[in-house]
C-alpha cells in the first residue's frame, strides 16, 4: 500500500514504496489525472508499476516529442539533452524544490551563461565541437569552468537544477555556442515548464506558478 504524507496546506501525498520509492510522486499525478478524466475504472491501479512505467513513458514521448516537432518544423535546435532529465525531475517529483519553474529556468540560464562565458575566455566561441575536432586544453578548462560556475551560481542563487550541468557542458563543449541557439534553447526549456504546469495542475498537484513550495521540516 502507498504511504501517505499531508502537507500544512491539507494536501495528500502518496508514495508507492516508503523504502524504493521508484514511482517518485507519479502515482499522485496519475491519480489525479484519472479523477479528472473520470476514468473510474483505472483509479484503483494508479499506484501500480506497470502503470506508471506506461505513464512516464507515454509523458516522456509527448515531452520530447513536441520539442522535436518544434525543431523539425523550425530547423531550429528545440531539442537538446539536458531537457530530459528536466521533464523527468517535473513528473517524477514535481513538488521538490529543483522541480520548480523558478529553480529550472534560473538553473538552465546560469549554465547557458557559464558555458558561454568559459568560451569567451577560452577563445573557443568559434571553434567546432569537441566531439568533432577532439579535445584540446582549452577546451578542458572551458569545461571544467563552466561547470564550476553553474553549480557555484546555483548554490549563490539559491536555485539547484541538476540538469543545469548538462546545459553548461553542452555549450562549453561547443554543442550549441550561437547566441540564437541558446535562446531557443531557453525558450525550450520555458516550454516544458510550461506543460509542466498544464499537466500538474491538472492533475490536482499544487505544482507551483515560480517558486519552490515551501516543506515543513518534518514533512517528507
Amino acid at each position: 500500500m502507498p504511504e501517505r504524507t499531508v502537507d500544512k496546506r491539507g494536501w495528500g501525498y502518496s508514495r508507492i514504496d516508503a523504502e524504493h520509492p521508484i514511482g517518485g510522486e507519479m502515482s499522485d499525478i496519475l491519480k489525479g489525472l484519472f479523477a479528472r478524466l473520470r476514468l473510474s475504472s483505472l483509479e484503483q491501479h494508479y499506484a501500480r508499476v506497470p502503470v506508471l512505467a506506461l505513464f512516464s513513458f507515454i509523458n516522456g514521448c509527448i515531452s520530447i516529442g513536441i520539442m522535436s516537432i518544434l525543431a523539425l518544423i523550425t530547423s531550429s535546435p528545440f531539442i537538446f539533452p539536458s531537457l530530459g532529465p528536466t521533464a523527468f525531475l517535473f513528473f517524477y517529483t514535481p513538488r521538490a524544490p529543483s522541480a520548480s519553474p523558478r529553480n529550472t529556468i534560473i538553473g538552465h540560464a546560469i549554465g547557458v551563461l557559464a558555458g558561454y562565458f568559459s568560451l569567451v575566455i577560452t577563445g573557443l566561441t568559434v571553434a567546432g565541437p569537441a566531439l568533432s575536432v577532439g579535445m584540446t586544453w582549452p577546451r578542458v578548462l572551458a569545461a571544467a569552468l563552466s561547470l564550476g560556475l553553474t553549480a557555484g551560481l546555483m548554490v549563490l542563487f539559491k536555485s539547484p537544477h541538476p540538469p543545469a550541468g548538462a546545459t553548461t557542458l553542452i555549450v562549453s563543449l561547443g554543442i550549441l555556442t550561437k547566441p540564437p541557439q541558446l535562446i531557443l534553447l531557453m525558450i525550450a526549456v520555458g516550454l516544458l515548464t510550461l506543460q509542466a504546469i498544464a499537466i500538474n495542475r491538472l492533475a490536482g498537484i499544487p505544482y507551483p506558478l515560480w517558486n519552490p513550495i515551501k516543506q515543513d521540516p518534518g514533512t517528507s
